[in-house]
């Protein structure tokens, strides 16, 4: 399925220069670096020298639909209306410059590495913010790579200020990891709307016989394919489906895109009829995140990685350690990993079938049949999207914020390897590098809850960036050994 909730990213290149350089010296390396670029990308015809260059050239890119810019030092620059920029232009801002050697140094210098440093003061004396890459000078070639790694940046920053997280709970008694304060999601511009299991279930129900459930019920089964789903569930959960879709539509207010957070037991199966687990699948695989057990930070996490990564995502619990004869039989002198690098990622049934082996079906919830059904024949606990994560590249990550209402992150790239988990529900052996030291020193001393997202491919520069961007100040990551956490007991 195509993502069609996250934005898309329309860029703008505006030039600057400063009125002791020649403007000449701006409009040709911009000029360059449009030539250079392969995206598309909008050349600003305005070169902004003063404060009414730069209220043209905003106007100007805001006419053309430009939703993020790059601000290119092409000499020196202005640095009160380079920096306004990022004030009136309502998107995210890259500051970038040129380097030397297009000319002489006499005619042909113009200092926009110098202009960086001016640049950076005075955005940070404005409080403005304005994206500046790790080595933001260079030539066209390398301003065209630093905006190509900006995109994905873009795409996450603009979703998250347009996103409303809708839940319906009320969050879960006794699982705090879900419980957080959504102070910060205000602090970030993101809108929350939290309703009840019960709103859910009136609205599920006025969607009985909706004509579009034979459609839906088609689509589901073609998915799955033959004597891999329950044709006696397709109904009820084609109608959650569109139920969901149409309160997001609905509900979506003036915001662009949506998130869901949703209550999934004890009472949600008893009185639906079913698991939601596989009609969240096919949600997340569209671009619609859905986060389990009313997690509201797992949501935007799964934002933040869809628009980062481009593809859809998926909701885990830090589940369970590999046993070490698993370890000793399928991982040990096959992988370059420790059986403390190791550890399962598991959640009942909402991984997108694309990123299951083939062998996944939809079946029922082993754990919640026992609490429900006391593990008698499986009725209304069946639902789930169950089969091993196929192996892959991954990033699990992470956006929370804690009991005092502080943002904070991690991220840690490794991979799902292809070792049978010989379990139930969406699995998988997952391996980070020195996770055992991550999990004690990062997850368990910051207090983080048991979810984390996980994007499909290594993603960590670019969400380092994305969360440096909107402000997080403790970015934890899998440290090296050489490289020891505050807590970790030198003795040791």
């Amino acid at each position: 399925m195509q993502l069609t909730n996250i934005p898309e990213v329309k860029l703008g290149l505006v030039a600057v220069s400063r009125d002791c350089f020649p403007v000449a010296l701006s409009e040709k390396r911009r000029a360059a670096v449009k030539a250079a670029c392969s995206g598309e990308l909008y050349e600003c015809p305005v070169t902004v020298e003063n404060e009414q260059g730069m209220l043209k050239a905003v106007e100007d890119v805001k006419a053309q639909g430009c939703n993020a810019l790059v601000v290119f030092l092409g000499n020196f620059g202005p640095e009160t209306p380079e920096t306004l920029i990022a004030r009136n232009f309502d998107g995210p801002c890259m500051f970038v410059a040129a380097a030397e050697g297009d000319g002489d140094l006499i005619n042909g210098r113009g200092d926009a590495y110098c202009g960086m440093l001016n640049c950076s003061y005075n955005l940070g004396m404005r409080h403005l913010k304005g994206y500046i890459p790790e080595y933001p000078v260079g030539t066209a070639e390398d301003v065209a790579g630093m905006i190509a790694e900006f995109v994905p940046i873009a795409r996450a920053v603009i979703g998250v200020k347009n996103l409303k997280i809708i839940t319906f709970g009320p969050r879960p008694q006794d699982f705090f990891a879900c419980n957080a304060p959504i102070k910060g999601l205000y602090e970030l511009g993101v809108e929350v709307e939290e309703n009840s299991e019960l709103d859910l279930l009136v609205s599920y129900r006025e969607h009985a016989g909706d004509p579009r459930i034979p459609a839906v019920c088609a689509e589901m089964a073609a998915e799955m394919g033959e004597g891999r789903y329950y044709p006696d569930l397709g109904e009820r959960m084609a109608q959650f489906e569109l139920t969901l879709l149409d309160w997001a539509e609905k509900h979506k207010g003036a915001r662009k895109y949506v998130a869901f957070a949703d209550k999934c037991w004890p009472a949600f199966p008893s009185q639906f009829g079913f698991e939601p687990c596989y009609v969240n699948s096919r949600l997340v695989s569209r671009g619609i995140p859905v986060a389990c057990e009313v997690d509201i930070y797992g949501a935007l996490s799964e934002c933040i990685g869809m628009c980062v990564s481009g593809d859809t995502v998926t909701l885990l619990d830090i589940n369970n350690s590999v046993p070490a004869r698993l370890w000793a039989e399928q991982i040990k002198g096959k992988f370059d990993y420790r059986l403390t690098d190791t550890f399962m990622g598991f959640h009942c049934g909402n991984t997108p079938a694309c990123k299951l082996c083939a062998d996944r079906a939809v079946k029922y919830q082993l754990i919640q049949n026992r609490l429900l059904e006391n593990g008698g024949e499986p009725d209304f606990t069946r639902g789930t999207l169950e089969g091993d994560i196929a192996a892959s590249d991954i990033t699990f990550y992470r956006l929370q914020c804690d009991s005092d209402g502080n943002l904070r992150s991690y991220i840690a790239q490794g991979e799902v390897l292809p070792v049978a988990t010989g379990s139930f529900g969406g699995i998988g052996v997952f391996a980070i590098p020195e996770m055992g030291r991550f999990y004690r020193h990062v997850l368990i001393q910051k207090r983080y809850p048991h979810h984390g997202a996980v994007a499909f491919g290594h993603y960590g520069k670019a969400l380092f960036e994305v969360f440096k961007f909107l402000g997080i100040q403790d970015i934890a990551y899998n440290q090296p050994k050489s490289l020891p956490y505050p807590t970790e007991n030198p003795f040791r």
